[in-house]
This record gives structure tokens, sequence and C-alpha cells, in this order.
């Protein structure tokens, strides 16, 4: 158990920081036809997941921060994923209620950030969730998983040390809103069900009635 807590403390925070960033960047641009929170509250929740993310890698009161980190991702995704809701709620409207005024490029743009910011903030839940998250199985008090990874049901695919790190979980997210379906990671919790559910719902309703809509409309 000692090899397997130290490999989760050497976990890198980089990939889950970069695909923070992308999200904001990607909400950013995407066009904004729903407010769903004020524009000073992404960037305050932003830093609040970032900060925690950093302090973990460079403090040595880990336990403290993996807990605060906990809570600031799941609350930043948990906000993303409102907001891309919305969005996607929005740009529904408006292909079935003004018609008229939808473009093309704009349609398929949009449709395309959404789709792409659905699976980065899905991942982001996968990897806090899944077993209690870094913020438990770092310190020795992992629950059950939530995802049964193939290296895990069969150990001579993979290092006797090996756990998921947040690459898997982003496999995982990208899988289940391109295939709509468990790929070679089973879930096994009902909330994991719900989860990859509601994940694939709004990644079917963006590349089914947005992204389809902008196709039928390109001269």
């Amino acid at each position: 158990m000692s090899d397997v807590i130290q490999a989760g403390r050497d976990e890198a925070r980089w990939p889950p920081v970069m695909a923070i960033m992308a999200v904001f960047a990607l909400l950013e641009v995407l066009p904004h036809h729903v407010y769903a929170m004020p524009r000073w509250v992404s960037y305050a929740v932003l830093v609040a997941a970032i900060v925690p993310m950093i302090m973990v890698t460079v403090s040595t009161d880990k336990a403290m921060w993996l807990r605060i980190e906990h809570v600031a991702i799941m609350l930043l995704a948990s906000v993303y994923a409102g907001n891309t809701a919305a969005e996607l709620g929005d740009m529904v409207g408006i292909i079935t209620v003004h018609p008229p005024e939808t473009r093309s490029v704009s349609l398929l743009t949009s449709s395309f950030t959404i789709w792409i910011t659905n699976v980065l903030t899905f991942s982001l839940l996968y990897w806090q969730i899944d077993a209690g998250g870094p913020s438990r199985i770092e310190r020795g008090m992992a629950g059950k998983p939530d995802w049964l990874f193939p290296q895990a049901s069969a150990p001579e695919l993979a290092s006797p040390d090996w756990r998921p790190l947040y690459i898997d979980y982003l496999s995982l997210a990208f899988n289940t809103a391109t295939a709509f379906s468990p790929t070679d990671v089973l879930p096994l919790a009902r909330r994991a069900k719900g989860l990859m559910m509601l994940e694939s719902a709004i990644s079917l309703l963006t590349l089914v009635l947005v992204a389809a809509r902008a196709v039928n409309v390109i001269p």
C-alpha cells in the first residue's frame, strides 16, 4: 500500500491544470447567449481550483491542500457543467425557435466548443470521485472504485503499483462522449453510471441537434 500511496503523491498536476485552462479558454470564446454566471465568478473559480493544485505540489502539508483541491475542482467542474448545459440549451433554442438567425459556421464552432468542454469537465469529475479522488487515495483512505480499468482487473497488464491517473479519466471522458457507452472501462457505481449518461446526453444533443443543423444550412 505504501508504494501505491507514494505513486499517487507523485502524480503530476500539470495535465488537469492544462485541462482546466482549456475549459476556461473555450468558454471564453463560446458565444455567450446565456449568462449562467457573472464573468468574475468564472475567474474566481478558476483561480480557486488551480491554486490548491499548485500547493499540493509544492507544500509540505499535502493532506490539507488535497482536501481543498478536491472541493475546488468539484466546484469548478459543477459550474462548468452547468454553464455548458445552459449554453447547449440556448443553442438548441436558437435552432428551433429562430432558425433564420443561425449561421452555419457559428453553430459548428459552438457545437465543437461545447463538445470539448463537456469532455474536459467530466474528466475532472471522474478523476475527483473515483474511489474518493486523489484527496483520499494519496492519504491511503481510498474507497471502493467507481470504475474498473483493465489494468486493475488484469494485473499482468500493468505494474503492481498501477492506479489510474488523470490522463486515464480524460480518455474515459473522451470515449464516453464519442461512443456514448463504456468501452474498456466499466462503471461500477451508480453515480459513475449517472455521470456517464449525463455526459453522453450532452454530447449526443450537441452532435445531433446543433452540428447536424449547422451542416444542413451550409449553402
